[in-house]
């Protein structure tokens, strides 16, 4: 940090970088610190066997959960079968204090890629993900709406986004 800072201010966290959280296979350093993997690779394959039956795909690093309202119109999409929460966000909430409803729309909260298809190749999608290590399952769905809008139903609560 800046030599200039006080030292007070250059962290004011409860945790150190070897600290264990909970169940977390890693200490808080690597849980914070560890690097996305890459999904091109995945796409690629998904992209040339089912390119017509994908109609959209977000990154959620950068708006979260919501990041999706940026790309739709007259959509309501339902995210209520979400992965369980990787610890590192549990950690990011506790240490943060921000509301559930905040960590979803800020954070990706463990789900990096979504894949918007017909219903009709879901599974053969989940399968290729299988093939690549990559746990993927049908989270939501969406509805036709009058309002653009993203409903998030976690143990953490429902919370609602327009």
């Amino acid at each position: 940090f800046d030599s200039e800072m006080k030292a007070s201010l250059a962290y004011s966290g409860s945790k150190n970088v070897n600290d264990l959280f909970e169940n977390a296979p890693l200490n808080v350093g690597k849980l914070l610190l560890s690097p996305t993997r890459t999904y091109a690779p995945l796409m690629k394959v998904l992209l040339e066997k089912y390119f017509d039956h994908i109609h959209g795909a977000i990154h959620c690093s950068g708006g979260g959960q919501t990041k999706v309202l940026h790309y739709v119109k007259g959509l309501h999409i339902i995210k209520d079968n979400l992965f369980p929460l990787p610890p590192v966000f549990k950690l990011i909430q506790q240490e943060s204090k921000a509301e559930w409803k905040e960590m979803y729309q800020v954070f990706n909260m463990g789900h990096r890629l979504e894949l918007y298809c017909d219903t009709s190749v879901a599974n053969q999608l989940i399968l290729i993900a299988g093939e690549f290590g990559i746990e993927a399952r049908v989270i939501g769905r969406c509805e036709l709406s009058e309002q653009k809008q993203v409903t998030i139903r976690s143990v953490y609560g429902e919370f609602n986004y327009h």
